[in-house]
Parts: structure tokens; C-alpha cells; sequence
């Protein structure tokens, strides 16, 4: 029986390289194709030194191979411009960047710089399979989440299905629906800080994500206005008032949700929200104040895997819910969610290629 045919374009950066690492271990794929302008006719162990054994040389981009699946691990603004291209050289594309993410033209013109091809909007669906399983199936357009949004949307989610928080996250999720409610009526009742390593600012990186400068700090980089926020609310169908920090780790990203109820709640019906949510879905653990060491969620639980760790406390003298969450960047927050969409799509095991369950002990994740 033939295996289904990918390409990986962008390969050579953090996210491409991490594509093809599960592509390269998944029972269903053959990777045919790794594109990089910068390494083009280079080894895949140039860029990604754990994959010098993967027989594949980069490629340019302009010249893409027909493939059954395209992965694009490219930088915003790419994928908008050469879908056309994607489309014709794959039966299904699976997009990494912020491009085809967020469900109207209105909030890309709000929160980046507007969008060239607004109409493919309502055909893109939102990859998060915890979030929107039933309308992955035969998707030929997906839209991988970002990392701390899908932290973010994982540790809430249990408590917006509950009705503890006023949300819309069943239609909000559904593109062609026009409905759910506006996330920016009624009082602010929910603050999100996520922690994240350096590993979001891609292989390319900047000045603040040399060793030298990230070494040792959290600094707050997105205090107000981060493009997630847009993300979360859309999907969730809430708002948040939304920070992130950077932090002196290399993956990672972790979210602490301050969430204020208008009634009061228990334990036991957080626990049983949180079980009611996730007790069937494979890659989401609850981690609660448990014994050991590692009682709440943490990155380091979670290196390498496609897992996410959601988890609670609640303050009953504040009236506040504080939620947790924890993932791999690069994992469940990018390259891990998006085969993982790739399997609903084709029908294939959902935890497919996905099984390794991490390390411990571990350095820094």
C-alpha cells in the first residue's frame, strides 16, 4: 500500500524542522520534498542536525513538487501570497503561519496588516482538534493555532463548556456560521500571562533572542495587544486581557488564567468540567494539585511531546478560578497540532506519529 506523498516548505527553520522529524517517524507519510531558499541542494543535517540520517536535500520553493500533503512552516504574510501555488502542487495544505488562522478579513485588518486573499478565509479550517474534531474530516485547507493561544484555548475550554464562562466556543469555531457572540461585550472578567521560550521567535530570531539577552530574564515583550488575543477570543468567543513574557527557556509555553466566575463554583465542578472535556481526548492531561513534585502543569513535563497539561486551583476567598496550562511551542503549539489535524483530515490514527511521551529528567526544555 502506498504511503501519502509531503512536502515541507520553509523546512529549515525550528517549526520545519520539527515537521519533518514527525513526518520522517509517521506510519502514514513519506516526505518527498523539504524546501529552503537558504539551504537549497543542502542536507537536511545542515539546518537540523538529529535528522542527519534523513536521506532529502532542501529544495527551492519555487520549484514544489505534486505531493498528497503541503506543510508550510513559512513566516506570516507567505502562505497568503502563494497558496494558489500550494493548492496546485498538494490536495491538502496545512499552514503553520498566522495566515489563514483567524475567521474574517475585519480582525486581520485589526490586529496585523490586513489580508491579500480574504475570500479563502471561510474555506480554512481551524486545526485545533480538541477544539474543532468534527470539522477537520476531508478539510483540504487548515489553519494551524499559535502557541499560546492554543495553551490559552486548552486551559479555558473545559470552563467555557461549562457555562463558567460566557462564551461561544461551538459556533465561534464553525467559519461559515456567521454566528457566536461578540467577545468584546460585558464586563473583563478573565487575565491570561503566558511564559514562553525563546524557540517562538523562530531559527532567524532577533537581538532579543540572543543567549546574551535572554539569558536569566522574564520580560514582559507583549504586555498588551499580543495577536493571540484576537486568536483566543474568536474561537472561545470570550475576552481576555492577554500578556506574555519571555522567559530563560528554549520550548515551552505556559498560561495562567485568572478567571472570575459570576457564581460561585467547586472542585468538584471543576474537576468535573475538566474531565467532561478531555476524559477521551489523547493528547490533554489534567494536572491538578496532585502529589510529587510536578503538581501543576509545566514545559519540562512536556519537551518533545504532542501533550498538553491543563490544571486548576481555586481561590474561594477571591472568587477567582486560577487555570493552568502547559505545551510544547514547537509542538503541541505548531508542528505536533498540525499532524495531528493532518490525521483527522485523512482519516488516518489520530495519534499517529505522535506517541513519544517525553523524558524525565530532562534539561531545560
Amino acid at each position: 500500500m502506498s504511503r501519502t506523498t509531503a512536502a515541507v516548505v520553509g523546512a529549515s527553520g525550528f517549526t520545519g524542522g520539527e515537521l519533518l522529524r514527525l513526518l520522517a517517524g509517521h506510519p502514514e507519510f513519506e516526505v518527498v520534498q523539504a524546501t529552503s531558499r537558504k539551504y537549497t541542494r543542502k542536507t537536511m543535517g545542515y539546518a537540523h542536525p538529529n535528522l542527519r540520517e534523513l536521506d532529502l536535500r532542501f529544495t527551492d520553493p519555487e520549484d514544489l513538487e505534486s505531493v498528497d500533503v503541503l506543510f508550510a512552516a513559512t513566516p506570516h504574510g507567505v502562505s497568503m501570497q502563494h497558496v494558489d501555488a500550494f493548492r496546485d502542487a498538494a490536495d491538502t495544505v496545512v499552514d503553520l503561519s498566522a495566515d489563514f488562522r483567524l475567521p474574517s478579513a475585519d480582525l486581520y485588518d485589526e490586529w496585523y496588516d490586513g489580508h491579500e486573499r480574504p475570500e479563502l478565509l471561510a474555506e480554512a479550517t481551524y486545526a485545533l482538534p480538541e477544539l474543532n474534531r468534527e470539522a477537520l474530516p476531508g478539510a483540504d485547507l487548515i489553519a494551524a493555532g499559535g502557541c499560546n493561544a492554543t495553551a490559552t484555548v486548552l486551559g479555558l475550554l473545559p470552563l467555557v463548556e461549562a457555562g463558567m464562562i460566557d462564551g461561544a466556543v461551538r459556533t465561534t469555531a464553525k467559519r461559515s456560521s456567521g454566528e457566536g457572540s461578540d467577545p468584546r461585550g460585558g464586563d473583563q472578567r478573565i487575565v491570561v500571562d503566558v511564559k514562553v521560550g525563546s524557540s517562538e521567535g523562530g531559527a532567524g530570531g532577533g537581538e532579543a533572542s540572543s543567549h546574551a539577552e535572554r539569558s536569566g530574564v522574564v520580560r514582559p515583550y507583549a504586555p498588551t495587544g499580543h495577536r493571540h488575543e484576537a486568536e483566543i477570543e474568536a474561537y472561545l468567543g470570550t475576552r481576555v486581557a492577554f500578556t506574555v513574557h519571555a522567559v530563560d527557556m528554549v520550548r515551552g509555553a505556559s498560561a495562567t488564567c485568572h478567571v472570575f466566575p459570576d457564581d460561585p463554583v467547586t472542585k468538584g465542578d471543576l474537576w468535573g468540567a475538566y474531565r467532561e472535556t478531555y476524559e477521551d481526548e489523547p493528547f490533554v492531561r489534567t494536572v491538578a494539585g496532585g502529589g510529587g513534585v510536578y503538581r501543576y502543569p509545566e514545559p519540562k513535563a512536556v519537551a518533545g511531546t504532542n501533550v498538553a497539561e491543563v490544571g486548576f486551583e481555586l481561590d474561594p476567598r477571591n472568587g477567582r478560578v486560577v487555570v493552568f496550562s502547559a505545551i510544547d511551542n514547537m509542538m503541541k503549539g505548531s508542528a505536533g497540532q498540525a499532524v495531528h489535524a493532518a490525521n483527522v483530515a485523512l482519516g488516518f490514527e489520530e495519534t499517529a506519529g505522535l506517541e513519544f511521551a517525553g523524558l524525565h529528567p530532562v534539561g531545560a526544555p
